[in-house]
């Protein structure tokens, strides 16, 4: 009498695979990977910025590994980005991938939200999906706040002192907040080794256990399609196996995207600006970082309209009620039923992808 299927034990394969499936069980990682559907429609291309995201994070956790060999904290902190920069070996190279692709980590969580928000991927049952995807975009960006001052040379000194008045004009709260991240009244080698402890410690460890929360969801409760598709009867949808088909794709996109930023860092390197002088004054054309940029344009626009602090605190107020009108869209566009709704969600993710790019190129434009 036969054995069941079920029960048949499986002959070991010979070699390193075989000792590994056999302890691992690789194959039926292998099953589970070819039985994952992805689907594949003409808007599948924006599927890969997740992974992308992933993969600029990868790189971020590799050369800050490589940084902290050198990096010194506190008064220190300069001399020994110049000479990561100028007197290791290749030090320079290592130090310009992780700033651009800390940049280009920004961009890709930025198109992947935008995406995601076009597609209605927010709608139920994927609405923590999109929540702990904006907790990763707001990580990802004090990831490059907390990063800037690092080097503490004149530019980043002074642009973190201008990031932190955004912050500062939140009544009752925000001196306080300041404060505490800068260490004392005023930034300074205190303030580096609070920012290099958020940097290298908190942030990282508060990343990680959202992404792998958000990894699970996302596989929990799949990819999901356009609204186009889903009007599609189930038979004419199409789908592609998550292994090896969409995987293999997913890696040419981090391929493409490796060579991007092989490219920018040795072309372009990160330069190192004069050292810090809390004394001197500040240079023409401070500002924060691209990705602050429209908060600041329309912090300093409401105090234009409303000088003194009433404008700092309607300009707070405006992009506050933005955020969390932002983060609750999948409370009033709930599922494909009502059109009208679809309608309004999708003018509204038009209005501010519209406002977040122009306001950004005012803000440059005004430097």
């Amino acid at each position: 009498m036969g054995k069941s299927p079920s029960l048949a034990r499986k002959e070991p394969q010979p070699g390193l695979y075989g000792w590994l499936d056999e302890r691992l069980g690789l194959d039926e990682l292998l099953d589970f990977a070819r039985a994952k559907e992805v689907p594949h429609h003409g808007q599948s291309f924006w599927y890969y910025w997740g992974g992308i995201s992933l993969f600029l994070f990868l790189v971020q956790l590799v050369t800050g590994i490589l940084l902290l060999v050198y990096y010194r904290p506190g008064a220190e902190a300069y001399e020994s980005v110049r000479q990561i920069t100028y007197d290791i070996e290749f030090g320079w190279l290592i130090r310009s991938a992780h700033s651009w692709s800390a940049n280009l980590m920004v961009l890709a969580v930025f198109v992947h939200m935008f995406s995601v928000f076009f597609m209605k991927a927010y709608r139920k049952p994927r609405e923590f999906g999109w929540w702990s995807g904006l907790a990763l975009l707001g990580l990802t960006m004090v990831f490059g706040f907390s990063g800037y001052l690092l080097p503490f040379d004149e530019l980043s000194y002074f642009a973190t002192k201008v990031g932190l008045e955004i912050p500062q004009t939140i009544p009752g709260l925000g001196p306080v907040i300041v404060t505490l991240l800068q260490g004392g009244e005023q930034v300074s080698a205190v303030t580096i080794q609070r920012f290099f402890a958020l940097h290298v410690v908190v942030l990282p460890l508060a990343f990680l256990a959202l992404l792998g929360f958000h990894l699970w969801l996302v596989q929990k409760h799949g990819n999901a399609v356009p609204p186009s598709e889903e009007l599609k009867p189930e038979e004419k949808r199409r789908s592609i196996p998550f292994f090896p088909n969409f995987f293999a794709k997913d890696m040419a996109m981090w391929l493409i995207t490796m060579n991007v930023l092989a490219i920018l860092a040795s072309l372009y390197p990160w330069g190192l600006g004069a050292p810090a002088d809390p004394i001197a004054p500040a240079p023409e054309g401070i500002h924060p970082e691209w990705y602050f940029m429209s908060q600041f344009q329309i912090l300093k626009v409401f105090g234009r309209w409303f000088p003194g602090m009433t404008g700092e605190v309607l300009g707070i107020l405006f992009f506050t009620a933005g955020i969390v009108l932002w983060s609750l869209i999948p409370f009033y566009d709930k599922d494909n039923t009502n059109a009208r709704r679809a309608r309004h969600a999708s003018w509204f993710g038009l209005a501010a992808l519209t406002g977040l790019i122009l306001l950004t190129i005012w803000g440059y434009a005004e430097i």
